[in-house]
């Protein structure tokens, strides 16, 4: 798939949802999701969720991610994402672990997304950028390290750096909407 440098819309109103197993597999996705990226429920259930993954998008943030939600922590990326025409649309995203009720383990991931806003997107495509072109040219582990060393120059944890940029309140909101 080729991508676009056409941004799509995304309407602040909109929650986009998807959950999935352990591995990434979606194994849910709401009408919003499928609107915005261009994807059936059949071309997202049981595919694996970098189906949407922004080739432009550094892969130590999903590095971290990862990390993060293996280790049973919650975690909000700012994430550039790729519709299946090559368009691209940006969102705040809230990833969640998710538990079995009855044992308490985990059993897969659920994401949250709102439109991000333009200010937002202007803050963090220039690190971004900065991250790509490392990990391009001298691979993860290098864009890493320079990651590692922009948020102590900042002396900010990557949670800190987000809060700072990102408006959580949606996400209080969401679940008396």
């Amino acid at each position: 798939m080729e991508k676009t440098s056409k941004e799509i819309y995304v309407d602040r109103k909109r929650v986009i949802v998807t959950r999935t197993d352990l591995k990434g597999i979606i194994e849910f996705a709401n009408q919003d999701f499928m609107d915005i990226s261009g994807y059936s429920l059949d071309e997202l259930v049981n595919h694996p969720h970098n189906i949407v993954r922004h080739p432009d998008m550094p892969a130590v943030i999903f590095k971290l991610m990862w990390k993060r939600i293996q280790l049973s922590q919650d975690i909000f990326a700012v994430v550039k994402n790729r519709a299946k025409n090559g368009d691209y649309y940006w969102v705040t995203t809230k990833f969640e672990v998710r538990r079995d009720p009855l044992t308490n383990k985990v059993n897969g991931y659920i994401a949250y997304r709102k439109a991000a806003d333009k200010k937002l997107v202007d803050k963090i495509t220039k690190l971004y950028n900065e991250l790509f072109l490392i990990e391009s040219a001298s691979g993860i582990d290098a864009s890493e390290k320079y990651l590692i060393g922009f948020l102590d120059s900042q002396n900010k944890t990557y949670d800190q750096f987000i809060d700072d940029i990102v408006d959580k309140g949606w996400l209080s909101k969401l679940f008396f909407m």
